[in-house]
């Protein structure tokens, strides 16, 4: 069984050979300093380890050109609208036909990034602009409403042109909208504003059969999970998260299987003992890998301060209960 068969079979409440074993994005400052604690210079982690790969793909979602200034108004919406072109070639890779062919016969599981989130997609990438963006969801939100309709209408033309051409077997949203202690706007307006504008890109989607509805997550955003769910999500990623807030075990009691999982090892736990590490996997791993849907991770980044020894120590125990789940 391949990559994908255990990505697509797991996510179906199927029965894989296994579940599927994604890799934790090492960076090079992490082996620099693993290379002092017992990496050897020419090892090689998908030798030593079992990683299923998966594949992103992410067209150009960015208003091009780039703009040196994001609007505060209508006018300025109506010009940066015209910098939304789908058609564009060059929102799509350069080699973007032979990719296509490639694709018809992969063995790992292609997933599409089809959206930012409310606060990339309104300009924030920074302190300044991100308070715009909270200022204008309550003096203008006609405003916000205009942006978030015009750039789904741009999106879910942009998502028709590549599932014309390519099946995936997942489509993902990225939502970097949540602090430590909780989501950075309410439920009720990321209801009204957020979810409502992503329905005809989630429409396309599904027109496409793309069962798969990823929503990928940063930091504390567990009160707006109810509303994501019945906006049609149905896998949570929840990524550097309050794993107190974002227990997965908790969140599988509220939702059960309608809400398929990937992540939930709290990587902090990486950074403690071997026992620590045991206690952390044993107690969100082998109950959600009896349920199903459910694909074993950590909830970060690998980073430096984590030991090579621990490390190798959570690849193995993932390896070991997943042999016998």
């Amino acid at each position: 069984m391949n990559s994908r068969d255990r990505f697509l079979k797991t996510l179906s409440y199927d029965s894989p050979d296994r579940p599927p074993l994604f890799e934790d994005g090492i960076r090079d400052e992490v082996l620099k300093e693993w290379h002092t604690q017992g990496l050897g210079r020419h090892d090689d982690l998908e030798a030593l380890f079992t990683y299923d790969q998966r594949e992103e793909l992410e067209p150009d979602l960015e208003p091009r050109p780039h703009p040196t200034y994001w609007p505060k108004s209508m006018k300025g919406l109506h010009k940066l609208s015209a910098r939304l072109d789908p058609r564009d070639p060059q929102r799509l890779p350069e080699d973007w036909e032979a990719q296509v062919a490639v694709w018809k016969t992969r063995h790992d599981p292609l997933i599409l990034r089809v959206h930012r989130g409310y606060f990339l997609t309104m300009g924030v990438y920074g302190w300044s602009r991100f308070t715009d963006s909270i200022a204008i969801l309550i003096d203008n939100p006609g405003l916000v409403k205009y942006w978030l309709n015009t750039y789904a209408d741009f999106t879910g033309q942009l998502v028709e042109r590549v599932l014309s051409e390519v099946q995936v077997d997942a489509a993902l949203f990225s939502e970097p909208i949540g602090g430590n202690h909780g989501p950075l706007i309410s439920p009720a307006m990321y209801r009204e504003f957020v979810l409502a504008s992503y329905r005809p890109i989630l429409d396309v989607l599904r027109a496409h059969g793309v069962a798969n509805l990823i929503y990928r997550t940063y930091a504390n955003t567990r009160a707006l999970l109810p509303e994501v769910v019945r906006a049609g999500f149905n896998c949570l990623w929840a990524c550097e998260c309050n794993a107190e807030a974002m227990d997965y075990i908790q969140i599988r009691k509220e939702f059960g299987r309608d809400l398929r999982l990937i992540g939930g090892i709290d990587s902090d736990a990486l950074r403690q003992s071997k026992e620590e590490i045991y206690r952390e996997v044993m107690r969100v791993v082998q109950p959600l890998l009896a349920e199903g849907g459910y694909i074993p991770l950590a909830d970060g980044r690998v980073r430096e301060d984590v030991n090579y020894q621990n490390y190798v120590y959570y690849r193995k125990l993932l390896e070991q209960v997943g042999n016998t789940s």
